[in-house]
């Protein structure tokens, strides 16, 4: 670069009385630049007083017109396209600079080397005052914590008041935030917080950076591979993200969040520390509009806001939500198989196919359904019973064996095998299923009469129902045949004669003597 001569302070001493001699002397300028600078003014016939309000380099170019403009043989690219695209996914200097080359070979304009285009790049953003992103790539990645100050809400009648904790996300390139109260740290409000972020950004970014929370990773070793939950590692994988969780004790991994949850400290629960708040969805719609408000400030050293970078710049670079919303499950591992092929979840059960009875599935619970697996293969999936339900089964038809033994049992299995008793057993059945609404309230009182032929055998049981139906109970059933089996009544009704009974000759009347008026 051609040192330019300070042809004004030339200009200037001369006016002042000193000669060119003096003026090199008092300003460690050559004779010979000085000697240019006076013959130039002089065949241009400039003095000081034509040039003293204006600026050096224009008084420059005057005195010597076209020397010092360097124009670069190169072709140049725009480089305010190559500086947009750098904060894209994956876009680098070498990749923008492959492309600049393969349209200079096009065109047949003269390419400049890797290393100037660079150099060139770097001057770019330094004039252009913008190298305050920090590296950041736009839509790359969000930094997600709990904030450590917490919010409370007040019970309006009682005065009790209940911790909220505030989940923080950032987007590191626009520095874009978003805040979430939650009444507790479990690992669904964990996802829920997630999804909700989500949706306000509306898009995700391809890496999720959380701190080491159980809620998200089990494991983080200094070597070797990182654990992530598989609750949250799904939830991930819906967004098409991937879980990178900052290393332990390194809060410079996610400084972004960090720095953000220290701004939540002073936005939200301080700028709200006067308000009080009786109900969550209240609670959350004040914190969302101080968001609002903290994403629309200004920044101090650099232009716009995080609103508007993230609105023009990042926003459409997010990757697009998925059309179905993540459905929030958790995990419980290890539940064995009983050997009725049903696994037990919140006192119910649930069929599993018969070929793992005895082995321990993972179940994965959601909002609406269960699901069990073993490993990463899904063995079934059954509608979850309500939380008032106990003692119900689910149950696929498909996941138990064939054959009698194992299908479902219903009132005409039960009659079939009360007929292979006897049929006082059936007449016991038969009322049994008469005195009830509808067959299925009758099965169990039905199977637990018919189970007594395991303890006892069929005779006697067929017995015990022939003395039964002879008392004055209509309808028997365990509680009064089981009596008769253990005292070993029904042995001794077999030992008993029969008892005679009077036919009946008609019905029960008064005689005509009576209606005649003989009886008085």
């Amino acid at each position: 670069m051609v040192r330019k001569i300070r042809a004004k302070l030339v200009l200037q001493l001369r006016a002042e009385g000193l000669s060119g001699r003096a003026i090199a002397a008092s300003q460690g300028m050559s004779r010979k630049s000085i000697t240019a600078v006076l013959e130039a003014a002089d065949a241009a016939e400039i003095s000081w007083d034509d040039v003293a309000d204006f600026p050096d380099g224009e008084v420059y170019a005057w005195l010597f017109p076209g020397r010092g403009e360097h124009e670069s043989v190169f072709a140049q690219p725009d480089w305010e396209r190559a500086h947009r695209e750098m904060a894209r996914v994956g876009v680098t200097l070498k990749l923008l600079h492959g492309e600049y080359v393969d349209a200079c070979a096009a065109a047949g304009d003269p390419a400049m080397g890797y290393d100037r285009f660079c150099k060139t790049y770097q001057r770019h953003v330094l004039v252009t005052g913008a190298a305050s992103r920090v590296g950041h790539k736009a839509a790359a990645s969000v930094e997600v914590d709990w904030s450590g100050p917490t919010m409370t809400l007040s019970d309006p009648v009682t005065g009790k008041e209940t911790r909220v904790y505030l989940f923080v996300g950032c987007l590191p390139f626009s520095r874009y935030a978003f805040a979430w109260p939650a009444l507790d740290m479990r690992q669904d409000t964990w996802q829920r917080a997630h999804v909700a972020m989500f949706e306000a950004f509306g898009g995700s970014t391809p890496r999720v950076v959380p701190d080491n929370l159980k809620t998200g990773v089990i494991k983080h070793p200094r070597e070797g591979e990182v654990v992530l939950n598989d609750a949250y590692r799904e939830m991930a994988a819906h967004y098409s993200a991937a879980v990178l969780p900052g290393r332990i004790k390194k809060p410079k991994d996610k400084a972004s969040v960090e720095n953000t949850v220290a701004h939540v400290a002073t936005w939200i629960i301080a700028g709200l520390r006067d308000r009080r708040f009786t109900s969550l969805p209240e609670l959350t719609a004040a914190v969302a509009e101080r968001m609002d408000e903290y994403n629309a400030e200004p920044f101090q050293k650099r232009p716009g806001s995080r609103a508007s970078v993230f609105t023009a710049e990042e926003k459409p670079l997010l990757t697009v939500l998925p059309a179905v919303g993540y459905e929030i499950s958790r995990w419980v591992y290890a539940r064995r198989v009983g050997r009725n092929a049903h696994v037990v979840w919140e006192r119910n059960y649930y069929s599993v196919p018969f070929a793992h009875i005895g082995e321990r599935v993972d179940l994965r619970i959601t909002d609406r359904a269960l699901e069990v697996y073993r490993g990463t293969e899904r063995l079934t999936s059954h509608l979850l019973l309500p939380e008032t339900a106990a003692n119900e089964y689910r149950t696929n038809e498909a996941d138990l064996p064939g054959g009698e033994r194992y299908q479902p049992w219903d009132a005409a299995r039960v009659r079939a095998w009360a007929e292979r008793i006897g049929p006082a057993a059936v007449t016991v059945i038969d009322r049994i299923f008469e005195s009830v609404p509808i067959d299925e309230q009758g099965l169990d009182a039905a199977l637990a009469v018919l189970r007594l032929s395991r303890r006892y055998s069929s005779e006697r049981v067929e017995a015990a129902c022939q003395l039964a139906l002879a008392g004055r109970v209509r309808s028997p059933r365990y509680a009064h045949l089981h009596p008769i089996l253990a005292t070993g009544q029904d042995r001794m009704a077999a030992l008993r004669p029969p008892r005679e009974e009077n036919a009946e000759q008609g019905g029960y009347v008064r005689g005509g003597d009576y209606y005649a008026g003989g009886v008085k």
